[in-house]
């Protein structure tokens, strides 16, 4: 596997693990419970990353199929994600308002919406292997607020993304036990 792909592998698969543990830190009588009412629950920060992430892997699956068979063999390092979005992506004391579309509407439950997260990430990665060794890093896509983004980047963006409601999801662990 080129080690590229190698290296936003492992940054999602950690990522991946990290969110599976904070899940189930939850008991799953109180994953639907909210810690207060302007706040979200787990099941519903779990259906907003199977929203997101269904978004930017429609995106970077689409980019893959329809660039990745013309693609030469990659010869650049990858730039990783830039600091800026690093640590945006880690600041848990500014809150974010995520765009409508994101936005969890109560219609799953929380094993329902990780099984999507996981289907989801099964489509990303056999997209991602069917590319191993192309040039990845020449397929950029318009983020629409952080702007032009590589593959590669794109999937470092969202296991910062998961991170970032990993965090989330030990808030709110620790809300519902007092």
């Amino acid at each position: 596997m080129h080690p590229h792909l190698e290296q936003v592998f492992s940054r999602l698969d950690q990522s991946r693990a990290s969110l599976r543990a904070a899940v189930d830190a939850v008991a799953a009588p109180a994953r639907a419970t909210k810690p207060a009412p302007d706040r979200w629950s787990v099941a519903e920060v779990i259906e907003h990353l199977s929203i997101v992430e269904r978004l930017f892997g429609d995106r970077i699956v689409k980019a893959i199929e329809s660039r990745g068979a013309s693609l030469e063999s990659e010869t650049v390092e990858s730039t990783g994600l830039p600091d800026p979005i690093e640590a945006r992506m880690a600041d848990r004391v500014n809150k974010r308002m995520a765009p409508e579309v994101a936005h969890p509407k109560g219609a799953l439950a929380c094993d329902d919406c990780w099984a999507v997260v996981e289907s989801g990430h099964h489509r990303l990665r056999s997209a991602l292997a069917s590319a191993d060794g192309k040039a990845l890093s020449q397929i950029s896509l318009d983020h629409p607020f952080f702007g032009s983004l590589t593959i590669y980047q794109w999937i470092e963006l969202i296991a910062a993304h998961e991170a970032r409601h990993t965090e989330q999801i030990k808030e709110i662990a620790v809300a519902l036990a007092v």
